[in-house]
């Protein structure tokens, strides 16, 4: 049994994807699997609101895809006044995403279509999104990629430093849409980017893929932590894969460094102590 998980990755419903339960139950679901922090995303919106109405230590955010407006930041504010911790960038509403809808990784999306944000033009972050960033910097927000492009991600993180945003998230970095390149490694480290490791990035992966435990002996370890982006009906509980997942991250990396990235890395990115 592990305990003290920091899960900063959850999927519950009510949701247009097919979800194993809705948020409550979700929420009992991962503390019955050692879950300690749950933060609730939905690609439809805000799950600030969802999350305080399921107890302690239960987190939300918003994603920036089309149904919020995208680049808008009065639904950043208002997700931040009611408790959200975490922004993500666009998910399905990403160009990055729509370019490459048809991957296997991305198969779970293909019956949820949203109309297109652009975040990155010619290399640059579009002058729209730097309003959304001066929030985030003013609430201490997480700003997490989404699934923009590493590279997209780079472009979006080095601005958002400059804007005063501190802490950084790049979702499910290995998985082939996101086009994740070690050479990249020494200018995300600079900027203080956590990695999230995660068991449906590694479940979904084709053959020969890169899993999450790679990135352990190549990135800072104090910079990994766990998002499991668990709750596709589809696919496994928290309970049943968290075991396996666990034990393989610890084969390769040792225990301390894996309990380290499941329970420690995870509040000190959320500033929750």
């Amino acid at each position: 049994m592990i305990s003290g998980v920091v899960d900063l990755h959850v999927h519950g419903g009510p949701s247009l994807i097919p979800r194993h339960a809705a948020d409550p139950q979700m929420v009992a679901m991962h503390r019955d699997a050692g879950a300690e922090v749950v933060v609730l995303k939905a690609h439809e919106g805000s799950t600030a609101e969802r999350a305080a109405l399921c107890g302690p230590d239960v987190l939300g955010g918003i994603v920036l895809n089309s149904p919020v407006g995208g680049a808008n930041p009065s639904a950043v504010e208002t997700a931040a006044g009611l408790g959200g911790r975490i922004v993500w960038m666009p998910t399905t509403s990403a160009a990055n995403h729509q370019r490459t809808a048809c991957s296997e990784e991305l198969s779970i999306h293909r019956h949820l279509t949203f109309r297109l944000v652009p975040v990155v033009d010619d290399g640059r972050l579009r002058e729209e999104w730097s309003e959304v960033l001066e929030v985030c910097a003013q609430h201490d927000l997480v700003l997490a990629s989404g699934h923009l492009s590493a590279r997209e991600t780079l472009v979006l993180f080095g601005e958002a430093r400059r804007l005063g945003v501190t802490r950084l998230l790049v979702n499910h970095p290995l998985l082939p849409f996101q086009e994740w390149d070690d050479e990249l490694i020494p200018a995300f480290a600079r900027l203080d980017a956590h990695l999230e490791l995660g068991i449906l990035a590694d479940l979904v992966q084709q053959p020969g893929g890169r899993l999450s435990k790679e990135l352990t002996r190549v990135y800072p370890s104090s910079l990994l932590v766990f998002g499991s982006d668990l709750g596709h009906a589809d696919y496994p509980t928290l309970d049943e894969a968290l075991g396996p997942w666990v034990d393989e991250l610890s084969r390769h990396t040792g225990e301390a460094r894996a309990l380290e990235v499941l329970q420690t890395n995870g509040r000190a990115l959320l500033g929750i102590g």
